[in-house]
């Protein structure tokens, strides 16, 4: 009797989003089991298939963020997987070098979800992720993490989409033919010219533009020309969090003007102000300079590189956020712009984990923290994968009517 009272209770709060009542521990587990299991939840983007082949995604692993298992048991639905590539030299050596690692990624994640068909399966629809989560099986949509992937060439933009892609962030930490990173000095003020073809390509071909690691010049300007609702695939508040890779204010308002989502990231440096973290990423700088990205270290130095971190990170040990700190980004993102507009993108095996959420196993403990914050199931579900997937259609849809 005590539970089925405390059920019905429970059915009265999720419905109403105006009741803020203050829940036990104990009711908060419980409603929040019952709605993590309700509602589609989709993570935006891991960095999982830099592991591929080697990782065994369909074993549960005791290194890395992300595999099969542990999927199912955070209660994770939906994960973009993203072919990642580290910004290296503009040429025409290098722009072949990068486009065939980036078609290795996609081959490789498509191969993990051949090899283990009857755990998950690739997704390129908010559709096929409704139907693969009835099924019990894990969704594995496919993203593209840095637009160095095109080098120069526009028509890799349909390539990869009938390949599965159905996002590109356009760069990463250092500039490309596209666009300004948020963390490289100033090039072309934005987009290029070449930028501005690749955003109209991508509306075109119906393949989301991801404007996390933009410079603010670059968001203002995918803004200005995109035809479709655009996305932060991984970045949270910078009223929160003064950090360049994060979205101002205002840049938020001119997100909800277009429509777009903004996924919280988890990353804890993009999270909370950690006081070794100036230091600490002096030092990381420095050896980044002498290495390159450490995506993409030679072989033979890697070795070599580990042990340098590894001091770097004994001597300025991180401090790391927690999930309450994380969803005050989501609240705040909630305050100035509306419930529709945000979702979660961990970062996870790029750099992503809280104290409190370390691995995908884990991602019960945010649904838990919007319950114990009084936000409703329907808001739990726009959160976790109803606004992203409503972007993915809008997107999709655009390019279907051109």
């Amino acid at each position: 009797m005590k539970y089925f009272i405390l059920f019905f209770i429970l059915i009265i709060i999720t419905g109403c989003s105006a009741v803020r009542t203050q829940l036990t521990n104990e009711e908060v587990i419980i409603l929040g089991n019952q709605i993590h299991e309700r509602v589609l939840t989709v993570d935006t983007h891991c960095d999982t298939p830099m592991r591929l082949p080697a990782l065994n995604i369909g074993i549960r692993n005791t290194n890395g963020c992300v595999d099969l298992p542990r999927m199912a048991e955070g209660g994770l639905d939906a994960e973009f997987f993203a072919a990642f590539v580290g910004q290296g030299a503009r040429t025409p050596e290098a722009n072949e070098k990068v486009i065939k690692r980036t078609f290795d990624i996609i081959t490789n994640i498509h191969n993990a979800a051949k090899q283990y068909s009857s755990m998950a399966e690739v997704a390129c629809t908010p559709a096929d992720a409704y139907r693969i989560e009835k099924t019990g099986k894990r969704a594995m949509f496919i993203g593209i993490e840095n637009g160095y992937a095109l080098g120069k060439d526009i028509t890799l933009v349909k390539k990869y989409f009938d390949l599965g892609a159905r996002y590109i962030t356009l760069c990463h930490s250092r500039n490309n033919d596209i666009c300004d990173s948020s963390t490289d000095s100033l090039e072309h003020n934005g987009l290029s010219a070449f930028g501005k073809e690749v955003v109209a390509e991508m509306n075109k071909t119906g393949i989301m533009i991801d404007v996390s690691h933009m410079s603010d010049k670059s968001f203002y300007d995918v803004i200005k020309y995109s035809k479709t609702p655009v996305f932060a695939s991984h970045s949270c508040a910078r009223a929160m969090r003064d950090n360049k890779r994060n979205l101002t204010d205002d840049m938020l308002l001119k997100l909800k003007e277009n429509g777009g989502v903004i996924q919280m990231c988890i990353l804890s440096d993009y999270v909370k102000l950690d006081p070794t973290a100036e230091k600490r990423n002096a030092e990381m700088k420095t050896l980044t300079d002498k290495y390159g990205d450490r995506r993409n270290i030679a072989p033979e130095k890697r070795d070599e590189y580990n042990a340098a971190r590894a001091e770097i990170m004994k001597k300025y040990p991180q401090a790391k956020a927690y999930v309450k700190d994380a969803v005050d980004h989501i609240d705040h993102i909630v305050r100035l712009i509306g419930i529709d507009y945000v979702g979660i993108g961990t970062d996870f095996d790029g750099g992503g984990g809280l104290a409190d959420c370390k691995d995908v196993s884990e991602m019960k403990n945010i649904t838990y923290e919007l319950v114990r914050r009084g936000y409703s199931e329907d808001e739990i579900r726009k959160i976790w994968g109803g606004n992203v997937m409503r972007v993915l259609n809008k997107v999709l849809d655009y390019a279907k009517a051109k």
